[in-house]
């Protein structure tokens, strides 16, 4: 019977241990939101494929390190969550235009890499458009002091404006904890 209590009282405690683990683990897992903002310029040629760039970003990465408690080197992944694009101007207008378009992610050192996608963009998709997003961990791409996406687009109807599109992600944090 007694051997039955202890035995009882083990996993009671492993049960709270591991508990107690995930709940130290949540706190050194966070998301860093960017904004960026590129132009689809008017009089762009359809089913023809355009490359957009945008400005270097900076990350601030060590200061959002630094607040949620943690640094470059107990980073153990970065993975992209959420890509939104926001169609801003001209007023009223939607992604109708769009075919397809994929984004890339570089930074000083580091491959090109593909973020972000989004095939057959049905008419009637409104102003705003949630991409597929890559798997892959960006950390070397998000530690870095900046880096810059390139949209590629395909455009199947001729555009009579320039039409302003900010491109929001959300990439999820998961450090070490402890240092462990």
């Amino acid at each position: 019977m007694k051997s039955k209590i202890l035995i009882f009282a083990s996993l009671m405690l492993l049960l709270a241990l591991n508990n107690s683990c995930r709940t130290i683990d949540k706190l050194t897992q966070f998301n860093m939101d960017f904004n960026q903002t590129v132009v689809i310029p008017s009089s762009t040629g359809i089913s023809l494929p355009l490359d957009i760039l945008t400005p270097a970003l900076e990350t601030n990465s060590e200061s959002t390190f630094e607040i949620n408690n943690t640094s470059k080197e107990l980073i153990e992944e970065i993975r992209l969550t959420s890509l939104t694009l926001n169609l801003t101007s001209p007023s009223g207008a939607d992604f109708s235009f769009l075919e397809s378009i994929r984004v890339y992610m570089n930074a000083q050192d580091l491959p090109e890499v593909e973020i972000a996608w989004s095939n057959d963009i049905p008419d009637g998709t409104g102003n705003s458009l949630t991409l597929n997003v890559s798997g892959a961990d960006f950390q070397e791409y998000i530690k870095k002091d900046q880096f810059s996406l390139r949209c590629n687009t395909i455009t199947d109807e001729l555009l009579t404006s320039d039409h302003e599109i900010n491109i929001a992600t959300t990439f999820y944090i998961d450090a070490k904890i402890l240092g462990q």
